[in-house]
């Protein structure tokens, strides 16, 4: 079967890349010069292929990378494509309570992208995933670099909220059932193995990562405040707008209700001390993080660039 894979570079797209036979297949993404919106472009990357896993996504805007460009547009020119192409399957990574009227844009974007499947006519399954952890995320990532950086961590809101963490590996499989077309419902939830509140998962990665710092409940506003702040001053933002939504509503349970997983296919790893530790990055958070730095090393290369005979 090929396959190609969009937002393919990506967290969770290179990681279902590395598990998928690489000479069948078609790694798309920006990086690689194919645009997601650019649907000529993404009809000759879909050519031959048997299927698509639409894994293109962001959790903040930055420049003309809007979430009604990715998420929406985005998704009208995949499956432009992938009908013109001749795809016989697209399966689409969502989020577990991409819901409209959210409050939320992204939210919003990513209910809107899975409308336009729902409306495509295409053979296709949606996968509704709670979040998603592993080497190179921005759960189990941001918190560790943040325990490691600074001696108070705020947990969201005065009622703890719960979440089901989803192995990165558990989500390829789930990815690679329904590529396969093991999965029949057309939109599936898709929940870790473990329930936990919000403040003992954060707890549990802060022991893994030998830190142990002082806990403050914060009310959600500040947290939506700190988001913004970090969007604007960090390359990766400590917290971004859309995560701290997700983070005062939990992310254990699908909004709006959608089925879960055969019982076979659904993730089995806990949230335990080794996928947490296989997850880690190493150092904290430094000021090679904030935007201004990399604006200020960008100058000068570009600078010397000038001035080198």
């Amino acid at each position: 079967m090929r396959v190609a894979i969009t937002g393919g570079t990506g967290f969770v797209g290179r990681h279902l890349a590395e598990r998928l036979n690489p000479t069948e297949t078609v790694v798309v993404s920006r990086r690689t010069g194919t645009a997601i919106t650019d649907v000529d472009a993404l009809v000759a990357a879909f050519a031959g292929c048997d299927a698509v896993a639409h894994c293109a996504g962001i959790n903040r805007e930055i420049g003309d990378q809007t979430f009604e460009r990715v998420h929406v547009e985005g998704t009208s020119a995949v499956i432009e494509a992938a009908r013109r192409a001749g795809v016989k399957r697209i399966v689409m990574l969502s989020f577990l309570r991409a819901r409209p009227d959210s409050g939320s844009r992204y939210h919003d974007t990513k209910w809107a992208a899975e409308e336009l499947l729902r409306d495509s006519g295409l053979d296709h399954t949606i996968l509704k995933s709670g979040m998603i952890y592993g080497s190179g995320d921005h759960m189990v990532d941001h918190v560790t670099r943040a325990v490691r950086t600074f001696p108070v961590f705020a947990t969201v809101g005065y009622q703890e909220r719960m979440v089901r963490p989803v192995q990165v590996a558990d989500a390829v499989e789930v990815l690679v059932a329904a590529l396969e077309g093991r999965i029949t419902d057309p939109t599936v939830a898709v929940m870790g193995a473990e329930e936990l509140e919000l403040g003992a998962a954060v707890r549990r990665i802060a022991g893994v990562a030998g830190r142990h710092p002082l806990y403050v409940r914060a009310p959600v506003w500040s947290i939506r405040v700190l988001a913004q702040l970090t969007e604007w001053l960090m390359v990766t933002p400590l917290v971004a707008k859309a995560q701290a939504q997700m983070l005062a509503e939990g992310v254990n349970e699908a909004a709006p209700q959608a089925p879960e997983l055969p019982e076979g296919l659904r993730p089995a790893r806990p949230f335990d001390e080794a996928s947490i530790r296989a997850a880690m990055p190493d150092g904290r958070f430094d000021l090679s993080d904030l935007r201004v730095t990399r604006w200020i090393r960008t100058r000068r290369r570009s600078d010397m660039a000038r001035v080198s005979p």
